[in-house]
């Protein structure tokens, strides 16, 4: 495939590469940041948060609980990173330690996000909506951070708070 008739939803740099090579590059030189799903429910918001990491660099993405997805709203952008099932969460935590798991959730006792510096190679957790990221995960965390809101509703869509959260490690990290 020449990168004149590439029609993937690839930067231009990598029109024309095969897949498993503009992996191998984003292996090289992706971030540090990984990500963890808790029980997500909804495929607009799985496909919503895994295109969002990749479009930040980040290389895995750790889902615990639901394995199936409809992934048309990842746009196929699942196919350049890592993505990791598991069924429990001591198996989850058998393979992200000791990387510091940073939950996101508007729970009592959070931390403001913007009040926070967050580790370079933290892996931040996010939940379904409405129940949350489950006990037993947040039990497990170093951190838990909210986003700061100031209007009537009680929380952001799981999707909206990935990316900020996401971008907030990357201004924090990456981004000098």
């Amino acid at each position: 495939m020449t990168s004149d008739n590439d029609t993937r939803n690839v930067v231009d740099q990598y029109k024309g590469w095969p897949q498993q090579q503009i992996v191998d590059d984003l292996d090289a030189h992706g971030t540090s940041l990984e990500i963890v799903l808790d029980n997500v429910s909804r495929d607009f918001n799985m496909g919503t948060i895994v295109r969002t990491a990749n479009a930040f660099g980040v290389r895995n993405v750790h889902i615990v609980g639901r394995r199936q997805w409809n992934k048309r709203g990842a746009m196929m952008t699942d196919k350049y990173l890592h993505v990791h099932y598991y069924g429990t969460v001591s198996s989850l935590m058998e393979t992200i330690i000791p990387r510091p798991l940073v939950a996101v959730d508007n729970v009592a006792g959070s931390i403001p996000l913007g009040s926070v510096t967050l580790p370079p190679n933290a892996v931040l957790l996010f939940g379904a909506e409405g129940s949350g990221i489950r006990p037993e995960l947040l039990q497990r965390a170093s951190m838990i951070v909210a986003i700061e809101q100031f209007g009537s509703t009680r929380s952001l869509n799981v999707g909206v708070a990935a990316g900020i959260a996401m971008y907030t490690w990357l201004q924090q990290q990456k981004i000098v």
